[in-house]
């Protein structure tokens, strides 16, 4: 849901081994360490990864660049593969349950306490940890101020008042808010569930946390806001175009397009977390992070943790780089997070994560359960159907897939 840094046939993944790869030198064990990125957007972060990769002592690493839906291909390899030994996701229940990846709680060391507990929490199943956090992402409600004083709108704190809010600022070929081109299914449904005090999972992740009227209630707000929305933009929510280009007053994104949207629009940018729903629920901003993570078909266990351990626990000068140089990011550890972000809406943005930051993609929480809830969503928002209704089905199946990793 969350990144930028987003989440086929496996011979054909293979095949692209020898693209986009750098070669690090041979190290006293030998061997070769095969690690997948995804495709990040900002310019600088494949030639770092690779400067990492070549930089390493231990083995010869082969970095992966991965376009287009790179959490597919990550499946599939997990499925059949040894390869990639090494690579970036979120921990889901069902690759542990299934033995696709390693334990890496021995790589912390006394580094433990350092990292931001909730992103250590996230990669956690049934005690262990299976992923090294690598930098922290969030996404927030961009306003021009210029353009809701024009309206006489005030920066929005609950639910209601930006749906009145997107209303009052669609004018002139200008929409009020920007939430993707499938009108904010995919970034606002998690939002919109802590505006109202709920969640995907109960706080022990023994039951949906959605079976309460204030869903429906929540997700009927969607409708109403889909109506002011901006669609059919030239690029999704994850890019900063709609709203750099004027499209929209208002637009929901990450963190990371911050220096962008600041060079195009200057001082004339606010920040907000998602408003709440009433009093009784809560602002909020979601927070992940892609982690290191270890193939369980590795050739080579050791030599792939080895390295994980080097580049995401022991360099905190690549670690500081990578979330820092390129966008806006987060350092997945306490002691570096006085680099980044001190002043302006940065440090806002800061302030967001601390009081309000959310798991974006809980490990328990499925790939199935999330297919029938954000098919449910988009319904309710783009067809107008009944929110109790589809939340039913929905409801029936989160509790299905509740039951089978309890089994």
């Amino acid at each position: 849901m969350l990144s930028r840094r987003s989440f086929g046939v496996v011979a054909g993944l293979l095949g692209l081994a020898a693209c986009g790869v750098n070669t690090g030198r041979e190290g006293a064990g030998g061997g070769t360490v095969r690690h997948w990125y995804h495709a990040y957007g900002e310019d600088g972060v494949q030639d770092a990864v690779r400067r990492y990769a070549a930089a390493y002592p231990g083995a010869r690493v082969e970095v992966q660049w991965n376009p287009g839906d790179y959490d597919s291909k990550v499946l599939t390899a997990l499925q059949t593969s040894a390869v990639p030994d090494v690579f970036e996701a979120q921990v889901k229940v069902d690759w542990v349950r299934q033995k696709q990846v390693v334990p890496l709680d021995d790589l912390l060391g006394d580094t433990r306490d350092d990292f931001v507990r909730a992103l250590l929490d996230s990669q956690t199943v049934d005690g262990k940890l299976y992923g090294v956090p690598q930098a922290i992402d969030t996404q927030v409600l961009y306003y021009r101020r210029s353009l809701l004083e024009k309206a006489g709108v005030t920066p929005p704190k609950t639910v209601d008042e930006l749906i009145d809010a997107a209303k009052r600022l669609t004018a002139g070929g200008v929409r009020g808010l920007f939430a993707g081109n499938d009108g904010g299914v995919g970034v606002l449904t998690a939002p919109l569930l802590w505006s109202a005090g709920l969640d995907f999972l109960s706080d022990d992740g023994k039951a949906p946390g959605f079976d309460d009227p204030r869903a429906a209630t929540v997700f009927g707000k969607l409708r109403e806001l889909n109506q002011s929305l901006l669609l059919g933009a030239p690029t999704d929510w994850s890019d900063p175009g709609a709203f750099v280009d004027g499209l929209a007053a208002m637009q929901w994104t990450g963190l990371w397009n911050l220096p962008k949207i600041t060079a195009a629009h200057g001082d004339d940018v606010g920040v907000l977390p998602f408003p709440r729903l009433d009093a009784d629920g809560a602002e909020s901003v979601p927070v992940g992070a892609y982690s290191a993570m270890v193939n369980a078909r590795s050739a080579d266990i050791e030599a792939a943790k080895a390295y994980v351990k080097w580049l995401w626990v022991d360099k905190s000068d690549y670690q500081t780089e990578f979330a820092t140089a390129f966008g806006a990011h987060l350092p997945a550890r306490k002691s570096l997070a006085a680099t980044a972000l001190r002043d302006g809406p940065g440090k806002e943005v800061v302030g967001f994560v601390t009081s309000g930051g959310r798991i974006a993609s809980p490990a328990r929480w499925s790939a199935r359960a999330n297919t029938a809830l954000s098919d449910a969503v988009s319904r309710i928002a783009r067809r107008g159907a009944d929110p109790a209704g589809e939340l039913r089905a929905a409801l029936d199946v989160a509790r299905e897939e509740i039951a089978r990793l309890d089994r």
